[in-house]
């Protein structure tokens, strides 16, 4: 069977195409986002799951339970999700969709997990310095975890810089372990 990215990809790609010509990127972001996470709650995992419910009856009740959050067009895309029994593939053209945004808006998603809580000063310079190394507009999220034991992992797209004491621990205890 085809890989799940691969079935989203032309999915995710009409999306955008439809929501950047309408110019609605933010909302077509926003209701996908919210109707994705409609679609992996336990209970409509059995809804979309069970063969005795009608497709369009899945992407319908999916719909119903976003109500007014999610824009009538991602409605009617997920009835087409639905017509072509790909409602699985929902959080796949999400990701894939925002990814997309992303690089049309030339933006990046960040997220900063370090051994203390950073101060607003050293988010900016951290800030400033993936944007010169990515040349893109960069959404931060920081987060703490004490067993990093000092330092941070960064993570943007698909690059991860570990400068965590942790991860350098794990790393020497790699190279002596091959000595």
């Amino acid at each position: 069977m085809a890989d799940l990215a691969t079935l989203a990809r032309p999915y995710a790609n009409a999306a955008f195409d439809v929501a950047k010509s309408n110019s609605q990127l933010s909302a077509w972001s926003q209701s996908l986002g919210t109707i994705t996470l409609a679609s992996v709650e336990p209970g409509m995992q059995t809804i979309i799951g069970s063969p005795s419910i009608d497709d369009k009856q899945k992407a319908f009740m999916l719909g119903d339970v976003c109500g007014d959050e999610v824009i009538e067009s991602v409605k009617f895309f997920v009835q087409i999700l639905a017509d072509s029994k790909r409602l699985g593939i929902l959080p796949n053209v999400f990701l894939q969709f925002e990814e997309l945004r992303a690089q049309e808006e030339k933006s990046l998603d960040v997220e900063v997990v370090s051994a203390f809580e950073m101060s607003p000063e050293e988010e900016q310079k951290l800030k400033a310095a993936l944007q010169t190394r990515f040349d893109r507009d960069i959404r931060m999220e920081s987060h703490v975890d004490v067993s990093l034991m000092g330092g941070a992992i960064i993570r943007a797209g698909d690059t991860v810089i570990d400068g965590s004491v942790r991860g350098k621990m794990q790393k020497m205890a790699e190279t002596l372990q091959r000595v």
